[in-house]
């Protein structure tokens, strides 16, 4: 499996789907599935009936998992940048491709 480009904490942007162009943080990354759950994104409805553990019931919102193939990292002026590993200090850590800024570390 190849290294992670995109891990949990980071600022992504949709590339397609309903949500195009919406940005927001990783909240999950589900490698095994190839699919990110990213906040405020993708968000499912739910309607509960009251439960003794919810006893008002309602609609429930949750974001759901997309694939990881509809979104890319958010360079520093929000726009999407693909990204490339490179070794500095002897670490290797993850560089935006557009503006050749280190993301972690």
């Amino acid at each position: 499996m190849a290294a992670a480009k995109i891990k949990k904490g980071d600022a992504v942007v949709v590339l397609s789907g309903k949500d195009k162009g919406r940005t927001g943080t990783v909240l999950q990354v589900l490698p095994k599935d190839g699919k990110v759950v990213v906040e405020g994104v993708n968000v499912a409805t739910r309607h509960r009936k009251p439960t003794q553990q919810n006893p008002q019931g309602g609609i429930e919102r949750t974001p759901a998992p997309m694939a990881i193939s509809k979104i890319a990292v958010a360079d520093k002026d929000g726009k999407p940048t693909r990204v490339r590993f490179e070794t500095k200090d002897g670490k290797k850590v993850r560089v935006a491709v557009k503006s050749g800024e280190t993301i972690d570390g």
